[in-house]
């Protein structure tokens, strides 16, 4: 249980990031403010999960990053491409 936790709050924490990133070069100041709640979040979850993970924890948490990513860019292309 505490593997799929580290791999959904990496996947969270990222895909954050990557909203992030995206919102700020793109100048959506709102957006980028609201994603810096979910970065927290993300980053409070991995603090209290992560200091004593075991192999497949690690797995899991090295593993939740590329999907994050790749999710982020993908739902931010949905959202955005489709308001302008």
């Amino acid at each position: 249980m505490n593997a799929l936790l580290l791999f959904g709050s990496t996947l969270a924490l990222v895909f954050f990031l990557g909203l992030q990133s995206l919102n700020v070069n793109g100048g959506r100041y709102l957006a980028a403010f609201f994603t810096s709640f979910g970065i927290g979040a993300a980053n409070l979850a991995l603090f209290k999960l992560a200091p004593d993970a075991s192999g497949l924890e690690i797995a899991a948490y090295l593993s939740g990053g590329p999907v994050g990513i790749v999710a982020s860019m993908w739902v931010h292309r949905r959202v955005f491409g489709k308001l302008q």
